[in-house]
């Protein structure tokens, strides 16, 4: 039991970890991209539409038999997770970044634990009990605000700058000084990519909220993740070509655009989704909200690799806070957890207690 329960716990953990790690290889590929002059709204297309070819036949061979059928309820619900979940949450947030820099974005990302954890209280798919035994509750809490405050220390607080590690890699060099990479900063206005972030980080939150529910209804992730990638993509493909007219910006050759265009729709918007979806339906949108500021880590890591960036002070102290908020947060989950389960282990005498699953399926809806 014991095993089983720890079993239970590590593998949502390791699989948003893995998650985010996805997410920020694009976040870096995204500044690749950004300096070749690719519109991203295009790009955004293309990322749908390999997600698409990609999630349908893996969804064909893995549900074929097991999938509960489609209907228009179905459909309708997946055409809504694919506006909330993709073309809306995706294309505002690169129109936040194209409006602002790559630090206000990430500062917008912080808001997400925020607004997810108010989000799922109003619609009771978290708990939130305030007392003297209540410690699952306020760990959640203070968790969330340690963590987003750390995150926002690690934005805006910089300090002495310093270098770790000397690799002699900038994938930038050859845009420093180029046409393209102050084209692409041009259009400078915070307020409209402050509400251009905001808008995704709700729209994303509100994806999460859908994701919970519908779940529950229709158990097929991988159908869910590909439908969701079919509609995405339709939507998305429409909105490039209303606001993109130059055939230039749709010609793919062997390049980053290509590769990153193909990882983004296969790794993230598929494999990822897939696992975001499961995590939500195993322990709610809290749990993958809150390992949002990790992804600033690893992308602090990987562009001072990579992309020539060194570290501050308040990177580090700002990353320190951002574990200690995800360590506190995922305690108080786990002491949940043990509460939800030991009801059941009371009950070995019922004979409902044979048909509950590992501990691994634990309802979250309050």
């Amino acid at each position: 039991m014991v095993l089983n329960h720890e079993a239970s716990c590590v593998k949502p953990v390791t699989m948003m970890v893995v998650t985010n790690i996805l997410y920020s290889v694009l976040n870096i590929l995204y500044k690749l991209v950004a300096v070749t002059g690719m519109n991203l709204n295009v790009f955004v297309a293309y990322r749908l539409m390999f997600s698409a070819a990609f999630m349908v036949p893996l969804a064909q061979i893995l549900e074929r038999k097991s999938r509960p059928k489609l209907n228009w309820i179905v459909l309708f619900q997946a055409f809504l997770l694919g506006l909330f979940g993709a073309t809306l949450t995706q294309n505002l947030y690169i129109e936040c970044l194209a409006l602002t820099s790559p630090t206000f974005l990430a500062a917008m990302l912080n808001l997400l634990p925020g607004i997810t954890f108010v989000m799922a209280l109003c619609f009771r798919l978290e708990k939130l009990k305030l007392g003297s035994n209540s410690y699952s509750s306020i760990a959640k809490i203070v968790g969330t605000v340690v963590g987003i405050g750390g995150a926002m220390l690690f934005t805006f607080y910089r300090g002495p700058t310093f270098t770790i590690w000397s690799t002699h890699i900038d994938f930038l060099r050859q845009y420093h000084n180029s046409s393209s990479m102050s084209s692409s900063s041009h259009r400078n206005n915070p307020w409209l990519g402050f509400l251009a972030g905001l808008g995704s980080m709700v729209c994303f939150t509100t994806w999460l909220i859908m994701q919970a529910k519908v779940s529950d209804r229709y158990p097929g992730p991988y159908t869910s993740t590909a439908l969701m990638s079919i509609m995405g993509s339709i939507q998305s493909v429409i909105f490039a070509l209303c606001v993109e007219r130059d055939w230039n910006q749709w010609k793919l050759g062997w390049d980053i655009r290509l590769w990153t265009a193909a990882y983004s729709g296969i790794m993230v918007s598929g494999v990822a989704v897939f696992l975001m979806s499961w995590c939500v339906q195993k322990r709610g949108p809290l749990f993958v909200s809150v390992f949002s500021p990790l992804t600033i880590l690893i992308v602090a890591l990987g562009s001072s690799l990579f992309l020539g960036e060194k570290f501050s002070v308040g990177s580090v102290l700002g990353g320190i806070l951002v574990v200690c908020g995800l360590y506190i947060v995922l305690w108080g989950k786990s002491k949940e957890l043990q509460l939800l389960e030991l009801p059941l282990s009371t009950m070995n005498s019922s004979p409902r207690t044979h048909t509950t699953s590992s501990p691994d399926i634990v309802p979250t809806v309050g």
